[in-house]
């Protein structure tokens, strides 16, 4: 029993229960991040957010709608193709859903993992696709899915299908996987280090770990999102890193290679 059951279609909650917690969550993130008590939790001050980022942020709210407008649309494709109404979907047992949830996240790290590398590794890529995410030199929640759009489809969008499929959950179950899903990823891109944070404490790719991607001398390395750093630490590609207290307040995740 779900609180929509008899409401609306596990299928309609999957294509849209993702789009409307992004917009919830990292608002609320976007209506804290510049209030003074928070100052001393953020990973870069209010003068770097605005010198260094190249994008603005009714762009990167565009560009996030675009991208979430053709998730929705393959989202609907993909719950259409393989649901059948003349079956009744039966909820397998809750221990065969976690090992469908843990399959579907591994899953979703692999694609994203090698996807997301290459896309550094061909410069053709990097220029005139990848590089639209690294305008966010300084990341903030909101712009968690700021994309060029043929990037959100192969590297979010896509992910998320195969992750469903690999996986064999039921639609009722991805509203929870996509829903987690899109909750780590906005994390990741928060820009702040905040005690108590479940992701934060639980994940060792959490918004630290990103953040040094997200720098100059870290868009080489920690390629692995959303959940796990496997792939970073079996490749080579894990950069470490040290969280250090700035005098003027906050934080600053500082890489540990040159």
């Amino acid at each position: 029993m779900v609180p929509w059951e008899g409401y609306v279609s596990d299928e309609t909650m999957g294509t849209f229960a993702p789009i409307v917690l992004y917009w919830v969550y990292a608002g609320g993130y976007q209506l804290i991040l510049h209030r003074r008590p928070l100052e001393r939790y953020r990973l870069h001050t209010r003068a770097e957010e605005e010198e260094k980022n190249l994008v603005s942020l009714p762009a990167v709210v565009r560009g996030v709608l675009l991208q979430q407008l053709v998730q929705a649309i393959v989202a609907m494709i993909l719950f259409m193709v393989t649901s059948d109404s003349s079956v009744t979907v039966v909820q397998p047992p809750i221990v065969v859903q976690i090992f469908q949830f843990l399959i579907a996240m591994l899953v979703m790290d692999s694609w994203q993992y090698f996807v997301h590398r290459y896309m550094h590794q061909n410069k053709f890529l990097y220029r005139h696709i990848h590089s639209q995410h690294h305008r966010l030199i300084v990341p903030y929640a909101i712009g968690a899915l700021y994309n060029h759009p043929l990037e959100g489809l192969l590297l979010d969008t896509l992910g998320g299908a195969i992750s469903f499929l690999v996986s064999g959950m039921t639609p009722r179950t991805a509203v929870f996987f996509f829903c987690f899903a899109v909750l780590k990823t906005v994390d990741d891109h928060c820009g702040l280090w905040l005690p108590y944070n479940i992701f934060q404490n639980l994940f060792q790719n959490n918004t630290a770990y990103h953040d040094i991607h997200h720098q100059l001398q870290g868009t080489k390395y920690n390629y692995s999102q959303p959940f796990f750093s496997i792939w970073d630490r079996i490749l080579g590609t894990h950069m470490p890193y040290n969280l250090v207290s700035r005098k003027e307040g906050g934080f600053e995740a500082r890489p540990l290679r040159d």
